[in-house]
């Protein structure tokens, strides 16, 4: 499997979009919706999603299940070209959707400028046992033995995981203690490594523009919810020759 650690836009590309954290599953139907009209309706030359496209990704062979069909058929009837950047959800999407995969650090070229795409995870060092699971689970020897299981038992301890991290966040929320934020120090150092300037990603669904000092900056993407019609949350950003916009991905 290729991951691609740099992107240089085509001469034709007008504009990109970017989205991450919609945890797509059986039981986000309207969110699934949502985005599958608004790309159809979003006049951008491509799509890069930087992971947690998916609640939880539990191998390929999930395609089987009708939610992921019904997901990869709409996208590639659409036809334009969607990257693919592995969030904490979804490490183990694979060739499934046929979209090009990128590095966990991925240089993005266009309009005359760079950007430094990540998933936001790796950067929130404040979340010691976070960190530790994440090493664990991205061994090769732990993924190996995971996807040796049966589809069902995987997807049942996705659910737990899940179950698990909810209590976290509410003990965490009782508590008033504050969630991992991307960790200053870490982000600068991968910006100056790709002699970049800003940073775009998402993990935290906190959206917003954040200053790092010394000119660079770091780009926050929404998460998507629109199960709870009342209070609908997802925006994207859009990048073109005219710099970068947000865009709510409703109305």
């Amino acid at each position: 499997m290729t991951l691609l650690s740099r992107v240089d836009a085509p001469p034709s590309w007008r504009r990109i979009a970017f989205i991450s954290d919609l945890h797509l599953g059986a039981d986000t139907p309207r969110t699934q919706a949502r985005l599958l009209a608004w790309w159809a309706d979003c006049a951008a030359d491509a799509l890069f999603i930087l992971g947690d496209l998916f609640e939880a990704w539990v191998g390929d062979d999930a395609l089987s299940l009708p939610y992921a069909a019904a997901l990869r058929a709409a996208l590639a009837r659409d036809g334009r070209p969607v990257y693919f950047q592995h969030g904490n959800r979804d490490f183990l999407l694979g060739s499934a959707f046929g979209w090009s995969l990128l590095a966990e650090h991925c240089l993005l070229r266009a309009f005359g400028a760079e950007v430094l795409l990540v998933h936001g995870d790796a950067q929130c060092l404040d979340d010691a046992a976070y960190q530790s699971f994440r090493a664990q689970v991205r061994g090769a020897a732990w993924q190996e033995a995971f996807l040796q299981r049966p589809l069902s038992e995987r997807l049942q301890v996705a659910a737990q995981m899940r179950d698990a991290s909810q209590r976290t966040q509410s003990a965490q929320r009782h508590a008033g203690l504050p969630f991992a934020e991307p960790d200053t120090s870490a982000c600068l150092t991968i910006l100056s490594e790709s002699s970049c300037s800003l940073l775009v990603h998402g993990h935290t669904h906190r959206p917003g523009c954040f200053d790092l000092g010394d000119g660079r900056q770091r780009l926050v993407l929404s998460d998507w919810d629109f199960e709870a019609a009342e209070e609908p949350r997802g925006d994207c950003l859009i990048w073109s020759a005219e710099g970068w916009q947000r865009r709510a991905v409703w109305g």
